[in-house]
């Protein structure tokens, strides 16, 4: 972590090594592949509970995530008082109604049609667990002094990709939210200025009648997302 007083570098050796050949290697990158293309964004979710300590050990990865100087600037809250999401959803969806209503402009709207989203988002209350994102600008030691975080969006944006792959390994959907703004979210959960909501997650288990919208089975093909050189 980080100190306010001198911390001198110390290496230690590797305490972790995976030795597999090509083939365990392969089959293993393979086998992930296998289980992240099965992962969907939905909208319909059911009311069935989430054990809270699967919650929890997805965020504890979303934690072991790399970050700039290893400061780990993010905070999680995991949010299942019911009270509380639905206040989350009231001012979310007042947001979204300004966003609907052409503060978005035309070709953002335009874009948004095929995934079929509008101003109303039930998913924020039915889904068992909201998880908020924030990202710590800057930290403070024990004193009140700040100080800086580096490669802060970053750093949230590898921690979050951690956090959606574990609760997919968990047999979960989630819905990625960010209302604009969201400095509501400070308010309804306490959190200090030095940080900054930067997404809702809606997790849970999908709908019986849970639908996808067929523009989001379109992914690019390898070819154009990659080139070796």
């Amino acid at each position: 972590m980080f100190s306010k007083s001198n911390l001198p570098h110390d290496p230690l050796p590797l305490p972790d090594r995976f030795d597999w050949t090509d083939d365990e290697a392969r089959a293993r990158v393979t086998g992930f592949f296998d289980l992240m293309a099965r992962r969907h964004t939905v909208r319909d979710f059911s009311d069935r509970p989430v054990p809270q300590d699967i919650i929890e050990t997805a965020v504890a990865t979303a934690g072991r995530a790399p970050s700039g100087a290893n400061h780990q600037p993010w905070f999680f809250a995991a949010v299942q008082d019911a009270g509380l999401k639905a206040r989350i959803r009231a001012e979310a969806e007042a947001e979204e109604e300004k966003f609907y209503d052409g503060g978005a402009g035309d070709e953002w709207l335009k874009a948004l049609e095929p995934i079929g989203t509008d101003a109303s988002k039930p998913h924020l209350e039915i889904a068992p667990w909201l998880i908020v994102i924030f990202a710590q600008r800057w930290g403070e030691f024990d004193d009140g002094t700040r100080f800086k975080n580096y490669y802060v969006p970053e750093s949230v944006g590898i921690a979050t990709g951690f956090l959606i792959a574990a609760l997919h390994q968990a047999g979960l959907a989630c819905l990625t939210h960010t209302p604009n703004p969201m400095k509501f979210l400070n308010g309804a959960l306490g959190r200090p200025g030095s940080e900054k909501p930067v997404m809702i997650l809606a997790v849970g288990h999908p709908a019986e009648d849970a639908t996808v919208p067929a523009v989001a089975k379109l992914k690019k093909p390898l070819g154009e997302i990659l080139k070796v050189y």
